[in-house]
């Protein structure tokens, strides 16, 4: 069980739990800051942690068992666990049932409009693999995604979207293609190979290298946005100028002729990214705001 356990966790790339998690888990502190002055409750901060482990789960084991013909041509993920036959397409299936059913039942437990919302959630999670078969756009909806984790952490504690919650969600969606562009750079002759769709693919690494740059402008920009319209101050603002030179420096090691540090770029920086900028949100709400 420990094995098949740890099988399970390597297939939905469980430690890429930190791109998400920490937006999330600031979605729904600053909204409850903004629209009612306080924090949320340790309740509803377990019951958004379940719905996040549920929903990412769910996805990442659908994304496998989609593209595991793929994946099983790809040298890059041949290794995968069910193109690798370490677990079969019926036991992922049954892993998935078992994670969209923590979803629900977690956002059952939050807010009315959380469970409103919750199927526009699931048809992003099932869309986005397919995505790539025919939309060179399939990291813009692989954003709007993931985006989802910071503005469902919000609509958890507060039953409301606002215009910061809509600010933050595009912040994270652009965010999330611009990372996603850089790591299909390493794709692209597979993908012109086998039809698949992507920024890369369709445009060449130097110019998606390019728009990546520009994704990641919205973010940064959109970031100083959120700072006008909420209450967050200083200690925020230190926390988005590292976000920034984190994003500024992942495109300095990542170039057309050089895709060696696609995978610091991708993980190690976006990850600490995401961590830094909860990080000093948190302290920004809770001791200059206390």
């Amino acid at each position: 069980m420990l094995k098949k356990t740890k099988i399970f966790l390597e297939m939905i790339k469980i430690e890429h739990t930190l791109f998400a998690l920490p937006f999330a888990f600031m979605g729904a502190i600053l909204g409850s800051i903004v629209m009612t002055n306080h924090l949320p409750g340790w309740a509803a901060i377990g019951w958004v942690i379940l719905a996040m482990i549920g929903a990412r789960s769910a996805a990442m084991g659908l994304n496998r068992v989609i593209d595991k013909v793929f994946d099983a041509k790809n040298p890059r993920t041949a290794a995968r666990a069910i193109p690798a036959g370490l677990i079969s397409s019926k036991e992922a299936i049954i892993f998935i049932v078992i994670s969209f059913t923590l979803l629900f039942w977690a956002a059952s437990n939050l807010s009315p409009l959380s469970m409103k919302l919750l199927p526009i959630a699931v048809f992003f999670l099932v869309l986005y693999s397919y995505t790539k078969r025919f939309t060179w756009a399939c990291h813009l909806i692989l954003g709007l995604t993931l985006g989802l984790a910071p503005l469902g952490g919000w609509v958890a504690v507060t039953n409301d979207i606002s215009l910061p919650a809509i600010i933050f969600y595009v912040s994270v969606s652009f965010w999330t293609a611009g990372f996603d562009v850089i790591y299909a750079c390493q794709d692209t002759e597979f993908d012109k190979k086998e039809g698949l769709h992507s920024i890369p693919q369709r445009f060449g690494v130097a110019k998606a290298l390019r728009i990546a740059r520009w994704f990641h402008l919205v973010t940064a920009i959109g970031f100083i946005v959120l700072f006008y319209l909420t209450d967050l101050s200083w200690l925020y603002l230190i926390g988005i100028l590292i976000a920034n030179l984190l994003l500024f420096y992942q495109h300095k090691i990542v170039t057309p002729t050089n895709l060696s540090r696609v995978n610091m770029a991708f993980f190690t920086l976006n990850s600490t990214l995401s961590s830094v900028v909860f990080i000093f949100s948190l302290a920004d709400l809770v001791v200059l705001h206390k």
